[in-house]
């Protein structure tokens, strides 16, 4: 069975839309079907739009309110889960980070690690490597870190809590899903937590920095003003706190005796 994909869309501006075009071959090839939810702000030109969501490989989840992104995503995995095949791999990622491996260098390794995994690799996440890493802005992993050091010390293993690309069965995910409360980004953590004790890593070079891609921007440039920004350190922190507290908090709690 091939696996499928599931991704958020919010693109109330149609940016993402070509990007997503000029993939779908390959998308189409490798897996078997692909679960999107879009926020109103989306869905007020895909409902009248002739685009590739019509194609039935798609299926499409509308969220009928602006909620916040945990919560968006959490119903996108809850629907996922009720519909897919409860063996089948499901990739939980993200369309920037699909499209930018799927448009470069990296298309041939990323399309080997969708082809190459095995039901008992699952889970698994998909870690940026060190190159991976060095493409970023230096904020970004140093906070980050802490997320991942705090994890270390509370459960013994280096995992990625803020993960950009994830592969876990539809019945697994609908399982843990209910247990999964926090409404914002900080949430991905959540799911790792419920996982941590059999997930599988694999560092990879595709995960390398997508912003310049997304925003057509200068790499050096923009990894510059993003290096000498509040603005950017604030954002990182507003979901590394959270994440630090609801694994220090979880941790404290014991696992939920449905597990």
């Amino acid at each position: 069975m091939k696996p499928a994909l599931a991704f958020p869309y919010h693109d109330p501006d149609r940016s993402m839309l070509p990007r997503l075009q000029a993939v779908l071959p390959d998308l189409k090839e490798h897996f078997e079907h692909a679960f999107l939810s879009p926020p109103p702000s989306t869905l007020e030109w895909l409902g009248h739009d002739p685009s590739i969501f019509k194609d039935d490989f798609f299926t499409v989840f509308p969220s009928e309110e602006e909620a916040l992104v945990g919560n968006r995503l959490a119903y996108l995995y809850r629907r996922t889960a009720e519909t897919a095949f409860s063996s089948q791999p499901i990739h939980l990622c993200f369309p920037d980070r699909l499209t930018f491996a799927l448009s470069g260098p990296h298309r041939e390794s990323f399309l080997a690690d969708v082809d190459s995994l095995s039901a008992e690799e699952l889970p698994i996440i998909f870690q940026r490597s060190e190159y991976a890493w060095a493409t970023h802005p230096k904020g970004y992993r140093s906070l980050e870190g802490i997320v991942t050091v705090v994890g270390m010390n509370l459960f013994g293993r280096e995992l990625d809590y803020a993960w950009c690309h994830m592969v876990v069965p539809a019945g697994q995910l609908g399982r843990i899903i209910p247990f999964v409360k926090n409404p914002d980004i900080s949430m991905v953590a959540e799911i790792i937590y419920y996982l941590r004790d059999e997930i599988h890593t694999r560092d990879v070079d595709r995960l390398a920095w997508d912003d310049p891609y997304i925003f057509n921007r200068d790499a050096g440039e923009l990894k510059h003003e993003r290096e000498h920004s509040l603005a950017e350190t604030q954002k990182r922190l507003a979901y590394v706190l959270p994440m630090i507290e609801t694994l220090t908090r979880l941790a404290g709690n014991g696992r939920h005796p449905g597990f």
